[in-house]
């Protein structure tokens, strides 16, 4: 990297690539009427189009790593934009479903490389205690990229053509791959070792396995013995690809030696049933404000916003917090508040005051994004150099699968809460969306419970909340 150019740049071409790979998961949502019209399919058809490209994700992004590693970080990410950026221009010129299936499964490989690649390369250029301040700083994209990416597809569909959700990324993509080539340096390590092709095909399998049973799961009126047959059958894989990458730790793409230490056990653990929740959110409020509150899709879209702007609030804040409190503290007491934020989700009604909707939504996005950028920073703090391309590719992996499980879960809660409750889930009253946002709710704790097992100085290296408590000790 030149040392003419700053960090701040080279974190934020790094943020506006994963804001550009995250909204791309969900802002064909409201495009699919739109776009089954043109490809001559029914609107249920198209969700091919959003599972191929999130199934890809969780296939490849385990690799990227070991690639970054063999060819150097800067090409790796250069190449991703590159495929991302033409697969983006190749959906939208596709005219039939299988063309545009076929370039979501091109546009996922490309995302695959591109983020945890793109993190990777934060991670090995920031200090430990400027951390926080990179990760939050890429955090938030992927996370208001959830929440825009709904009303803005609906926006561009309205008043453009759905074909056009896929042409913006290509002046993007290309300037982000000139600034690449211009500021990042090509890391690479000396190490080489065989690729684990093994842990890669099983993990691979039970990753799509998964995702792709709990989506049909979540379906309403589809046989459900074929999707439990496919999610055991991953489940088993997922089982014996670890017990196989135990027999090679040294080469494996599960990372044992990571897994030790609390700081980063957490966000695989705890932290993945925290992702799942807070995805669900996007997903259900939506449904709830169509479907019981009758408002029209772009209103409903427009609610969500205020999630968006709770995230971006509490970015200003997190530094100063964790110095104060850190990790520990935040991650339990944020934790239980962020819990509880959602669950007041399960209050709002059709008579609830437009303002206190926003404001609770505010609040959640907020306390949420606390979370996520502690528990994401903390992932780091204890991760030597050299582990850190297969610490970042293993957690990239399981962030991914984790978040693109949420909306399947989602789908699977209500439809067993409305069955609870007597009728189809085709037609979710309002006390099944409440019972629904409130399981989820209680899994959002995940990380509070995980948190226990922390020390009280843990990640202090990097919130500076240790060395300032000894600064203020008398002696």
């Amino acid at each position: 990297m030149k040392k003419s150019i700053s960090p701040i740049y080279i974190t934020s071409l790094i943020a506006g690539a994963f804001f550009m790979e995250n909204l791309d998961g969900t802002i064909i949502a409201t495009a699919l009427p739109q776009m089954s019209r043109s490809f001559h399919v029914g609107a249920v058809n198209l969700n091919i189009g959003m599972t191929a490209y999130l199934l890809t994700l969780a296939v490849f992004i385990p690799i990227s790593g070991w690639v970054a590693d063999r060819f150097g970080s800067r090409s790796v990410f250069a190449c991703a934009i590159g495929v991302f950026t033409l697969a983006s221009l190749l959906c939208g010129a596709a005219g039939t479903l299988t063309q545009f299936t076929f370039m979501r499964v091109l546009q996922g490989i490309g995302g695959a490389m591109m983020v945890p690649v793109g993190r990777l390369i934060v991670l090995r250029t920031t200090p430990k205690e400027k951390l926080t301040q990179a990760i939050a700083y890429i955090t938030w994209p992927g996370l208001t990229a959830l929440v825009i990416g709904p009303p803005l597809g609906g926006f561009i569909t309205t008043y453009a053509s759905w074909h056009w959700i896929f042409f913006l990324n290509l002046p993007v993509g290309v300037l982000a791959l000139v600034l690449t080539l211009l500021w990042i340096e090509n890391v690479r390590t000396d190490e080489r070792h065989p690729f684990d092709w093994t842990t890669f095909l099983l993990g691979g399998f039970a990753s799509t396995g998964a995702v792709y049973a709990m989506e049909k799961l979540g379906g309403d009126g589809g046989s459900w013995q074929l999707p439990s047959a496919i999610l055991a059958l991953s489940v088993l894989s997922g089982v014996a690809a670890i017990v196989l990458a135990r027999r090679k730790p040294a080469t494996a793409l599960v990372d044992f030696e990571s897994l030790k230490l609390k700081t980063y056990s957490l966000s695989v653990y705890g932290a993945s049933a925290f992702r799942i929740a807070v995805a669900v959110l996007p997903f259900l409020l939506p449904l709830m404000f169509q479907i019981a509150f009758g408002l029209n899709a772009f209103r409903s879209g427009l609610y969500l916003l205020a999630l968006f702007g709770g995230d971006l609030s509490m970015k200003v804040f997190v530094i100063q917090a964790l110095r104060r409190f850190g990790f520990r503290n935040i991650l339990l007491v944020n934790g239980v508040i962020t819990a509880a934020s959602m669950a007041l989700c399960a209050t709002l009604n059709p008579s609830t005051p437009t303002l206190l909707i926003l404001a609770i939504l505010f609040f959640h996005g907020a306390c949420r994004s606390m979370e996520f950028t502690c528990m994401t920073t903390l992932a780091y703090t204890e991760i030597p150099p050299n582990r850190m391309s297969r610490a970042n590719g293993f957690l990239s992996a399981i962030m991914q699968l984790s978040m693109g499980m949420g909306v399947a879960v989602g789908a699977i809660t209500l439809r067993l809460v409305a069955h609870a409750h007597g009728h189809s889930a085709a037609v979710p009253q309002l006390r099944d969306f409440h019972m629904a946002i409130l399981f989820i709710a209680v899994l959002a704790l995940g990380p509070v419970f995980d948190s226990l097992g922390l020390p009280h100085d843990a990640g202090a290296a990097t919130s500076g909340h240790r060395q300032e408590s000894l600064e203020v000790t008398p002696v």
